[in-house]
């Protein structure tokens, strides 16, 4: 590989992994506390309402922190990497996350997959070596990868020598549920966004909706769409424009489809997902992104506990109906029903 070939791989990896969705930029409230921090791979920038003394908000990174030095799949120390390398755990929280990619997984017919790390490696997605892979290596790992190769019991995970689970999917949306949580034990509200995952928690000191700006994925410095949201959501957006590199003219997103075992390709550019709980929002936006717009329609008029944001390679976008009346910006169409 040429030097220039590889600088062509790098530079939109680096410009590109950057959140995409952002609270609104308008005036703030004298109340309003922020700071960003550097976790789980992302930025993460926290405002808060109401926390004068700052407390709340060094719990919220406290949790952000422990989780990042807990369910890294990179990490050296991490609970998470020492299963990998072990083959069992009975912590609790990995047992919890991996009860509910399982669950997730089974509803979105497989769309999300938690043991694609070796080959999210082998693209490099992980170490920062891009590259597409040579011809029958991918089939060489698709023995390890599958969610049926773990084991789950209600107190224990356990997965073959091989097989490597990655929360990358979960984790930050996760982290959006517990933070959530410390905010309304704590009467607070706020909005988080941590990396493409934006949490809002209670309601703006002054009533107002919170105002919600979804990149452009042609122009990530501006927004496709504005949403004014109410109460607590989770809006959780998955990109090829975030992070990719470029081979041969071709582009790669780092969005894998556990059937091929390789980067998504279709012509969806972008899906963003709005629920109640982070959690479900974040693995369903890349669950939708692998299942493409009409086989995620389907899915979404089966469940019908989320909303959904898609938007496509020739620049149209679909909303299903319960976001159409909270929605400006770009025009877009509606999901029938």
């Amino acid at each position: 590989m040429t030097k220039r070939s590889l600088a062509c791989l790098l530079i939109p990896v680096l410009l590109l992994a950057g959140c995409n969705l952002l609270p609104d930029a308008g005036v703030k409230p004298r109340e309003a506390s922020e700071q960003s921090i550097w976790a789980m791979d992302t930025q993460m920038d926290l405002r808060l309402y109401g926390d004068e003394e700052g407390n709340l908000m060094q719990s919220l990174i406290a949790i952000l922190n422990s989780l990042d030095r807990e369910l890294s799949a990179t990490a050296p120390d991490s609970k998470l990497t020492a299963l990998n390398e072990s083959g069992w755990t009975d912590d609790t929280q990995i047992v919890f996350l991996t009860t509910r990619a399982l669950a997730i997984s089974e509803q979105t017919g497989g769309a999300l997959d938690i043991t694609m790390l070796p080959v999210s490696r082998r693209w490099g997605f992980t170490t920062g070596s891009y590259g597409v892979p040579y011809s029958g290596e991918l089939e060489a790992l698709r023995d390890n990868v599958g969610m049926d190769k773990i084991t789950l019991t209600e107190k224990t995970v356990s997965i073959p020598d091989g097989t490597k689970l990655d929360f990358g999917a979960l984790a930050k949306g996760y982290a959006a549920d517990l933070c959530r949580a410390e905010l309304e034990q704590a009467g607070k509200s706020g909005v988080l966004s941590l990396g493409g995952n934006l949490q809002t928690v209670g309601t703006k000191p002054d009533g107002s909706a919170w105002m919600i700006g979804v990149q452009d994925p042609d122009d990530p410095g501006r927004y496709a769409l504005t949403l004014r949201l109410n109460g607590s959501k989770a809006i959780v957006t998955s990109g090829d424009y975030q992070r990719y590199f470029i081979q041969d003219n071709i582009r790669y997103c780092h969005i894998l489809d556990p059937k091929t075992l390789s980067p998504v390709r279709g012509n969806l550019r972008a899906v963003t997902v709005v629920t109640d709980e982070g959690l479900r929002a974040d693995a369903l936006s890349t669950a939708l992104f692998v299942l493409g717009r009409e086989a995620g329609t389907e899915l979404w008029r089966s469940q019908r506990d989320f909303e959904v944001i898609w938007m496509e390679e020739d620049g149209t976008i679909w909303l299903t109906p319960g976001l159409k009346d909270l929605a400006s910006g770009n025009d877009f169409e509606v999901i029938e029903p």
